[in-house]
């Protein structure tokens, strides 16, 4: 809006410049806003099922809300007070009288240019540097594979936590010296058991098999074998042994915190009513799919057989998350495209630019997601809503671009690119330094989160800057659409002349008399 307002002639009425402006961006910006409540909408939906992420992606969406209210009253009554004051030639902030415009001549050119960009789109659709380009959106291409190939899932408890504490220091000392270890996953039998059976301890037994174990019921079986003691006996006879002389022994005393016992009445020995085991899998350097896999057979193996147990340790929250943190993303990124698409072939516009907007906003997807792996981010809750994130920022930047480009007929590809770049080229530059001056005080945080958070966040606008200023305006030059289709040179002899007569007068308000 702000660009848009510059374009406009300062002679004109305050009126006719916000109609103007307002029919120059606001298809736009509803349209973005809607991309935005799209994608934002689908991933607070029941689709995700990580309450962090529709926790965030719902108050994203009420932010953009708010946003597109306050566009809509009190920013375009800042640009109706501005308007005023340039009429009477005062600064637009500091109510300062400036220059007329018969007194820019001799100010510098750096005074008098407000378009940044205006050599910027000549470089960039040269001839000689159009291959470049090419080159390096292949490179591109090439190193997101490179990191798209080595996603890995983002299960580490310490990302959640501070830099420099004593939970990072333990993981970082746990990864280095015991990596090819898993956690003690802890083995838990929360109702009664015949644990006197033989069968039953065969199965427990199995169970437990190619673990390195921390078990109070192999170490009680040992204990009767050592003494010539059958270890299938009955009920009264196993309690009994087990209280009065087992956990009695000094070497077995702390097993005594893994059995609870019930009592059963007045002069029977207890129950055993729950015991728990530890148990530690030796892995190797797939340590967290290793985990996966174990996981899923011991829960399995728990629905089915007649023992009751469970097992656990507080990392399996995060190794839960491992499957719909890689799907979540990809799978909401698509629905978003596929809605996008649909929504602007509804839109009058070419139907090439829907194409081309989703086009861009996978590569970017696809460049932030293969690159924040390369930089040594993993994917997690924090990851996954930048990805998200990136789909309303990128279309953001790369919309405009599409649709003035798509605007033009007739001339060539080259021309018409360079007219998107000098209407368009300046909101996407204000937008990306924005965008970046406050990425600048979340990068000094000392925290692992807020540092996933940056260089997600930094991706995002490295790539849609490089795909709405490089690639974009490279590519557009030779491939669709095309800018000859319904344009007729000549008219079969028809022609029109128009003749437009501008009056000033004492108000500054300008007539226009135009005959056609």
């Amino acid at each position: 809006m702000l660009s848009s307002w510059r374009r406009t002639r300062e002679d004109q009425h305050v009126k006719e410049r916000v109609a103007s402006v307002f029919e120059d961006v606001m298809l736009r910006f509803s349209g973005s806003t809607m991309i935005h409540l799209m994608t934002l909408g689908l991933a607070a939906s029941p689709l995700t099922n990580m309450e962090a992420v529709r926790l965030f992606c719902r108050t994203a969406a009420l932010a953009v809300t708010i946003s597109y209210v306050y566009m809509l009253s009190f920013y375009s009554s800042c640009l109706v007070f501005t308007g005023y004051l340039e009429t009477g030639y005062r600064h637009g902030c500091f109510c300062r009288r400036v220059p007329k415009p018969d007194r820019l001549d001799s100010k510098p050119a750096w005074y008098r240019s407000n378009n940044p960009t205006a050599h910027g789109h000549d470089w960039i659709t040269n001839t000689y540097v159009k291959p470049f380009v090419v080159l390096l959106y292949l490179v591109y291409i090439s190193f997101g594979l490179m990191g798209f190939l080595q996603v890995a899932q983002g299960s580490d408890p310490s990302a959640l936590v501070a830099m420099d504490t004593a939970t990072v220091l333990y993981t970082r000392a746990q990864h280095r010296y015991f990596s090819s270890y898993s956690p003690v996953i802890g083995f838990y039998i929360y109702e009664s058991a015949p644990y006197w059976n033989s069968s039953v301890q065969r199965d427990l037994l199995e169970y437990a098999k190619g673990f390195q174990r921390i078990s109070w019921l192999e170490a009680y079986l040992n204990y009767l074998s050592d003494r010539n003691q059958s270890t299938s006996q009955p009920r009264e006879n196993f309690t009994h042994t087990l209280r009065h002389f087992f956990l009695r022994e000094p070497q077995f005393a702390h097993f005594g915190d893994d059995i609870i016992f019930a009592e059963r009445g007045q002069g029977e020995e207890p129950d055993v009513a729950a015991s728990r085991i530890f148990l530690v899998a030796k892995t190797t350097e797939n340590k967290r799919e290793e985990m996966s896999v174990l996981l899923d057979t011991l829960r399995r193996l728990s629905l089915t057989s007649r023992v009751r147990f469970l097992i656990f340790n507080p990392s399996f929250v995060y190794l839960d998350r491992y499957a719909a943190a890689v799907s979540s993303p990809l799978r909401h990124s698509l629905l978003a495209v596929l809605f996008l698409l649909g929504l602007s072939s509804l839109a009058v516009v070419e139907p090439l630019v829907s194409v081309w907007l989703g086009l861009t906003l996978l590569s970017v997807q696809f460049g932030v997601l293969g690159f924040m792996t390369l930089w040594g981010v993993e994917l997690d809750c924090m990851s996954v809503l930048c990805l998200i994130s990136a789909l309303g920022h990128s279309a953001d930047c790369s919309g405009p671009l599409l649709c003035g480009f798509a605007s033009g007929r007739g001339e060539s590809r080259t021309r018409w690119v360079r007219v998107a770049l000098e209407r368009h080229g300046v909101p996407s530059l204000q937008t990306l330094i924005c965008y970046s001056a406050a990425l600048v005080p979340v990068g000094s945080v000392r925290s692992n989160l807020t540092r996933t958070l940056f260089r997600c966040l930094t991706l995002t606008a490295g790539c849609s800057a490089l795909h709405t200023l490089a690639f974009l305006p490279t590519l557009l030059t030779f491939l669709p659409p095309s800018k000859n289709r319904g344009h007729r040179p000549g008219g079969e002899g028809q022609r029109q002349e128009v003749e437009c007569v501008e009056m000033n007068d004492s108000t500054r308000v300008v007539d226009q008399i135009t005959t056609v």
